[in-house]
């Protein structure tokens, strides 16, 4: 399947985020990854009780933060999924 022309997806891979298995695609940021299922905040608390969002794609601004394999605060963004990484963070 091709999202971008001359961009072709490498291999279908699972992972678990906050327990519900998605689909990803070997190759693709984990911050890709949970955009394409529908996951819009993931980022944590932010100051006054909001929630992050992902900001700059490209690991300077750090609202991207999740848990990954037990291990907090990774940069989605800068991260490659891997086939059955379990991630968690807050949904708000």
């Amino acid at each position: 399947m091709k999202r971008i022309k001359g961009i072709e997806r490498k291999e279908q891979v699972e992972i678990i985020v906050n327990g519900k298995r998605i689909s990803a695609y070997r190759g693709e940021t984990l911050a890709a990854a949970l955009w394409a299922a529908g996951f819009k905040r993931f980022g944590g608390k932010a100051l006054k009780g909001r929630y992050n969002s992902p900001f700059c794609g490209m690991g300077v601004c750090f609202e991207c933060l999740v848990t990954v394999n037990g291990v907090p605060n990774i940069r989605s963004c800068m991260t490659l999924v891997e086939d059955g990484m379990e991630v968690e963070f807050d949904e708000g």
